[in-house]
């Protein structure tokens, strides 16, 4: 069926076509439920789309992409395409103004499929677009390109860096965070494993400059990230952060490891004291459920190991709340002292751990920086891994973080 000429001007208008380029004719067909509009080039001398130098078409190549629906129908612009022959370049395709390079879809139909996949799984976006799962995912793969090649190295001072466990057979892999304040936390580098390696072609990869800019860096007592964060960052002493949610981790695991072993030791008499009290210990003083508080303050009454571990563990919580680092070393020996002389080997290795990385501990009260951002970055990158069933493929992992996660400007180019 061929629809009127007033349609034709209509689908020039809205295609926002100019000279040499003209819609010549419009046709709808009701078996494919698509309208198919063919373009048509006037031009016949060009310049070589890659260095711009006279050419002439040797060549004419037709192609068709898939545009934004109309009436609810599925719409496609088929064009004969100029091909032209450059003394340097060769034989070359000229680029036309609705679709990138070589893509098989218009840049409009890709900047929608994009943010409808910000916001829903493939999956979703295939039924809603009518496209393949492979369709998709190539608009995916060529934003993050697109994002990747834009993105400029600026100074960077606040950092974030954790490892990300992608499920059982697979592989860790690097994460590494920009933080700036009253912004949302993004990642600026995936990389694959968590060696010194990882995280050195992270720092090789930024001009010597913005390293030195680089104030804080806050990670875990991972030694591998902390060896290439002291190579490459000038001054990094001063700058690395051992996380304080970690170390409260540390911490929790401990009291836990206490509880595990009194609780066999009372069992063994058939006391059943500790019996089901495994998260009650793990709550702040302040944190605990109303409907629990009765029956944990009877158990903080007995005279428990776990109690006094728990005790301990509350006191470093509060170690946390010091106002600068002279506060915090005064509050920290003494925790310190309490620890050692508690007796219980779960939290006394805690104490030395901390100990042995204090001054990297004490720097957060100077610069006020944790891995919490990150974490919620990892909320989020694990609901990507169940979104998806889990990554086998470490490269597919880093497009859709970067996909979602990277702040990366996606978009084709209008």
């Amino acid at each position: 069926m061929i629809v009127p000429m007033q349609d034709v001007q209509m689908y020039q208008q809205i295609l926002g076509l100019s000279v040499p380029w003209r819609v010549s004719g419009v046709k709808l067909d009701k078996v494919a439920g698509e309208i198919q509009i063919e373009i048509e080039c006037t031009e016949r001398v060009w310049g070589c789309p890659e260095c711009g130098e006279r050419a002439h078409v040797h060549e004419w190549e037709r192609r068709r992409w898939r545009h934004l629906d109309t009436c609810q129908l599925k719409t496609i612009l088929t064009a004969e395409v100029p091909r032209v022959k450059c003394a340097k370049h060769g034989s070359c395709v000229v680029k036309v103004p609705w679709a990138e390079k070589g893509g098989r879809f218009t840049a409009l139909f890709e900047r929608f499929a994009i943010d409808v996949m910000l916001e829903c799984s493939v999956s979703a976006a295939c039924e809603l677009l009518a496209i393949s799962w492979d369709e998709a995912d190539g608009i995916k793969q060529r934003a993050v390109r697109r994002g990747l090649e834009r993105k400029t190295q600026r100074p960077m001072e606040r950092l974030c860096v954790d490892e990300k466990f992608l499920g059982k057979g697979a592989k860790y892999m690097t994460v590494v965070a920009e933080v700036v304040p009253g912004k949302s936390a993004h990642v600026e580098f995936v990389g694959e494993g968590r060696t010194k390696e990882t995280l050195g072609k992270f720092w090789e990869g930024m001009k010597e400059e913005y390293r030195t800019a680089v104030k804080a860096v806050a990670v875990d007592m991972w030694q591998p990230f902390v060896q290439a964060t002291l190579e490459w960052v000038p001054d990094a002493a001063r700058k690395i952060v051992h996380d304080r949610f970690h170390l409260m981790k540390y911490m929790n695991d401990a009291v836990n490891h206490v509880r595990r072993g009194e609780h066999r030791e009372l069992a063994k008499e058939g006391d059943q004291t500790l019996a089901g009290s495994r998260q009650l210990w793990l709550y702040g003083q302040e944190n605990l459920p109303e409907k629990w508080r009765q029956q944990f303050d009877k158990l903080k009454a007995k005279n428990l190991k776990t109690g006094r571990a728990w005790a301990i563990k509350e006191q470093f919580r509060e170690f946390w709340e010091s106002t600068n680092e002279e506060e915090a070393r005064y509050r920290f020996d003494r925790w310190y002292d309490w620890a050692m002389r508690s007796g219980m080997e779960p939290v006394k290795k805690v104490a030395k751990l901390c100990e042995r990385h204090l001054a990297n501990i004490l720097t957060y009260f100077r610069v006020n920086l944790t891995n919490g951002p990150i974490e919620g970055l990892n909320n989020r990158i694990q609901g990507l891994i169940k979104k998806s069933y889990g990554y086998r493929n470490p490269e597919r992992f880093k497009n859709d973080v970067y996909f979602h996660l990277g702040a990366l400007d996606l978009y084709p180019c209008k």
